[in-house]
């Protein structure tokens, strides 16, 4: 609608995220605010410092912001990747991500990002998922909550959490379909060309 205030969407990266759990969000969500300019969404990504990082393949990323630069957001998406493993003992860190979880109104994760929400202690009580390899883990950090297994994604209102790499591809479609409608949601995923039939 015109006049409708803009929202925005930020995706977190930081070294050694998984490429995919970041771009593939953001191809999802970037293709929304684009062809649909009328809900009123951007999309941004951003880093600690706003400097480049290297994803756990080697792909090069650069952010629109930095963190503290970045516009006041109404989805956080964090991504997961081996570079989660070194920020799930940062006090520092842990309560940065919980600040996050007072100023925004909705955390969406994939992959192992949700260890990170666990470790701060976001997910206790809650269901949520994870990469495969890492479910155990995820109930280690905290046995409250109710993991999730051979799921795409769960939403729990506030928090979604995604499984592992092209998982966040759906979370990112259902997230389009809850934010504007399930229409839009199918004219992104046709227009990216996203209907899985693997070879193997």
């Amino acid at each position: 609608m015109p006049g409708t205030p803009q929202r925005h969407v930020g995706i977190l990266l930081f070294d050694e995220v998984e490429e995919l759990d970041a771009v593939g969000p953001y191809e999802v969500l970037a293709a929304w605010a684009s062809a649909f300019p009328d809900d009123g969404w951007s999309v941004v990504t951003m880093s600690s410092d706003g400097g480049e990082v290297t994803g756990a393949k080697g792909l090069t990323m650069r952010p629109h912001h930095a963190v503290a630069d970045a516009p006041a957001l109404d989805v956080l998406v964090y991504p997961g990747g081996w570079g989660t493993r070194a920020l799930l003992a940062d006090a520092a860190y842990l309560e940065w991500v919980r600040e996050q979880r007072r100023r925004v109104p909705l955390l969406a994760t994939v992959c192992t990002g949700s260890l990170v929400l666990a470790a701060a202690g976001l997910l206790s009580g809650r269901p949520a998922t994870t990469h495969w390899a890492s479910l155990d883990m995820l109930h280690d950090l905290d046995p409250t909550i109710d993991v999730r297994r051979d799921v795409r994604f769960v939403d729990d209102g506030d928090v979604v959490t995604s499984a592992g790499v092209s998982a966040g591809i759906d979370m990112a479609l259902y997230l389009v379909a809850g934010l504007a409608s399930t229409e839009t949601a199918v004219s992104v995923r046709r227009s990216i060309q996203y209907d899985p039939a693997p070879p193997v």
